[in-house]
Formats: structure tokens, sequence, C-alpha cells
């Protein structure tokens, strides 16, 4: 297994495994309670990390690049005609979701 990302939050390290995740990309989440180990560790040793397998290392940094730099995701288009921005999911007129 490989690390491929660590944030000062849970918050954000969960966000990033819930998107590997939607991409079946398989994450382990590590240092999920380490916090309080902090003053013993190093505060950048506690921070959460998710490491993943090593056949799914670029895929899955490709998504976390794609999340930190939205504007390289491009945008759209709809079966319906409707240009709709790298963000939605759906289509923001019809309701159809985006196609993978």
């Amino acid at each position: 297994m490989q690390k491929i990302y660590t944030a000062q939050t849970l918050l954000a390290v969960t966000h990033i495994k819930n998107l590997l995740e939607s991409g079946n990309i398989n994450a382990e989440l590590r240092n999920e309670y380490a916090a309080g180990a902090i003053g013993d560790l190093s505060f950048v040793d506690a921070w959460p990390e998710l490491w993943v397998n090593y056949e799914d290392v670029m895929r899955a940094k490709e998504i976390v690049k794609d999340f930190q730099d939205p504007s390289n995701t491009p945008e759209w288009q709809c079966s319906c005609g409707e240009e709709n921005g790298a963000a939605f999911g759906s289509c923001w007129s019809c309701k159809i979701d985006k196609p993978t």
C-alpha cells in the first residue's frame, strides 16, 4: 500500500476517501485517532492519512488532483444539449446524471 493523501483534519481526509470509494478505489484510513498523541508525536505525524493499493495509486492521485484543482476537470455536455460545469453530478436543466 502507498500513502496518497494526508491533511490536518479528519473531515478533509474522509471526504477524499469518499471520492476514492465512489471511483471504486478502496482506501484505508490511518491515524484516525492519533491526535491524542500530539506531544509524543510531531503534529504532522499524527495527521490522518489515506493509503491505497499499489495498483490504484495513479487513479487515486488523479482523483485527489482533480479535487484540489477543479479547473483541470472539463465541463460536460448533457444529452439534452445543456452545458454543465465540472462540479455538477447531474444536469442542472433535465436532472440526468453525469455520464461516467
